[in-house]
């Protein structure tokens, strides 16, 4: 990762921060990269293409960190995130859509493995929040008409949401990011 974002000439440094960084992790710890650099909307143009070989199943903008931050998924699975010392505001809801159900979709499976290495971590609490704020921000969206009260809840609850919104938007999203996380859930 260091070497594939650290190559672009406007990048000054990349380096692991976070439980990794700091000997905290747990198998399913997302891997947090700290990206310095000069010229950051070229950078940012740049990142889906500078991750591209390595493969990702997906790839995307965080909508609610307070900093800038790219997600990757890779085969694992394994979260990425790169993060970028630019602020940002949170980003409303999702408004599901024949174009958003994909990046929904994405989010969704993202947000999940990051609750999965909380519940590693012994951090309940943070997980009952953490579950609210995804109803409020996706699933509630979707039509689910309250939070789920466990991280299977959620795969379930969401995994139904996401089927009638298919059929009532005509379109069907790719599960081979489900089909990756589900299994470490």
């Amino acid at each position: 990762m260091i070497d594939a974002v650290g190559r672009h000439p406007a990048v000054l440094s990349v380096r692991l921060v976070g439980s990794r960084a700091e000997g905290r992790e747990t198998p399913l710890s997302d891997w947090d990269f700290a990206v310095e650099t000069d010229d950051f909307p070229t950078v940012a143009e740049a990142l889906h293409g500078l991750l591209e070989p390595l493969e990702p199943l997906a790839q995307q903008w965080d909508p609610l960190g307070v900093r800038r931050c790219w997600m990757a998924m890779l085969r694992g699975p394994v979260k990425v995130d790169l993060i970028f010392d630019e602020p940002q505001a949170e980003s409303p809801p999702w408004a599901p859509g024949p174009e958003t159900l994909e990046p929904i979709d994405r989010h969704f499976w993202d947000w999940t493995l990051w609750l999965a290495s909380k519940r590693a971590a012994g951090k309940d609490e943070l997980i009952g929040s953490e579950l609210a704020k995804l109803h409020r921000h996706l699933l509630a969206p979707l039509g689910v008409e309250r939070p789920p009260g466990s991280i299977g809840e959620a795969v379930d609850t969401y995994r139904a949401a996401r089927a009638a919104a298919e059929d009532r938007l005509g379109v069907r999203v790719p599960r081979e990011l489900e089909e990756e996380v589900a299994p470490a859930l």
